[in-house]
């Protein structure tokens, strides 16, 4: 059976704000199939100036905070990237890009399902590695 790849209707350049954007990144979020006990926050980092485009960032940190330990041993973000081209139609959708922070490889949300294993991986690794200290 093909898996299906959730996304959303990404707003127009024109209708763009930083807010937007972070909405935008959690109604995302929202799609991907994760086990409730997760929690996130998302926020707002930087606005980059390109030649051909402008970039805004963000990051969802995440983590898995229990009754034993609210406070998560180690979190995993995942960073964002909305860029608006400055050389096509403001009518145009945002493009939207996302990578992990313990990667470079660069995902659109069209193309690549989230998995939870990859924010499992990350936190998985940044314990063991806290232990060998």
């Amino acid at each position: 059976t093909k898996h299906v790849i959730k996304n959303i209707l990404w707003t127009t350049a024109k209708n763009f704000t930083v807010e937007r954007g972070r909405q935008q990144i959690e109604e995302l979020i929202s799609t991907w199939d994760i086990h409730e006990s997760w929690l996130h926050r998302s926020e707002f980092l930087e606005e980059e100036e390109l030649k051909d485009s402008k970039r805004y960032h963000y990051r969802a940190c995440w983590g898995i905070p229990t009754r034993r330990k609210p406070i998560p041993q180690a979190t995993a973000s995942v960073y964002f990237v909305i860029a608006i081209s400055k050389f096509k139609p403001d009518t145009t959708p945002v493009e939207v890009f996302y990578r992990l922070e313990s990667s470079r490889l660069i995902r659109r949300p069209e193309q690549c399902q989230f998995r939870e294993k990859w924010l499992e991986d990350i936190i998985e690794n940044k314990i063991a590695c806290t232990e060998r200290l």
